[in-house]
């Protein structure tokens, strides 16, 4: 009693082929204006040391929460408590600091302006 689905061949020909290349050439061309519309990088050569260091940080924090079934119990927590330290650790970030850093942020207007130009170049290939 099943019976076999048969796709007819006009239908493939032209309904299916096209819309698959029209789909093709709107990533295409999203991947274009996206890359029309991006900022130049920074005209600075070399990154920020600070911002180095606390990348760098945040990578070492990282591999010690994956390799901890590597390590005893007591020396995961003494390094877990070097990075979490309420007022000394690492990580630890002071509320003032975390709020210019919030208020900086939304006060540059490249920044605002770059998150809308990535919104605008996804919206519109989508109403098209």
């Amino acid at each position: 009693m099943a019976e076999e689905l048969v796709l007819d061949t006009a239908i493939r020909d032209w309904v299916l082929i096209p819309l698959s290349v029209v789909m093709v050439l709107i990533g295409v061309l999203r991947y274009f204006v996206s890359k029309l519309m991006r900022s130049p990088p920074s005209a600075s050569p070399s990154p920020d040391p600070k911002t180095v260091k606390e990348g760098q940080v945040v990578i070492r924090a990282r591999n010690l929460r994956n390799g901890a079934q590597f390590i005893p119990a007591k020396a995961f927590k003494a390094r877990k408590l070097y990075y979490t330290n309420g007022e000394a650790g690492l990580l630890h970030v002071p509320k003032e600091d975390a709020q210019k850093a919030q208020a900086a942020m939304f006060s540059d207007p490249n920044m605002a302006m770059d998150m809308m130009k990535k919104n605008l170049s996804m919206i519109v290939p989508q109403v098209l």
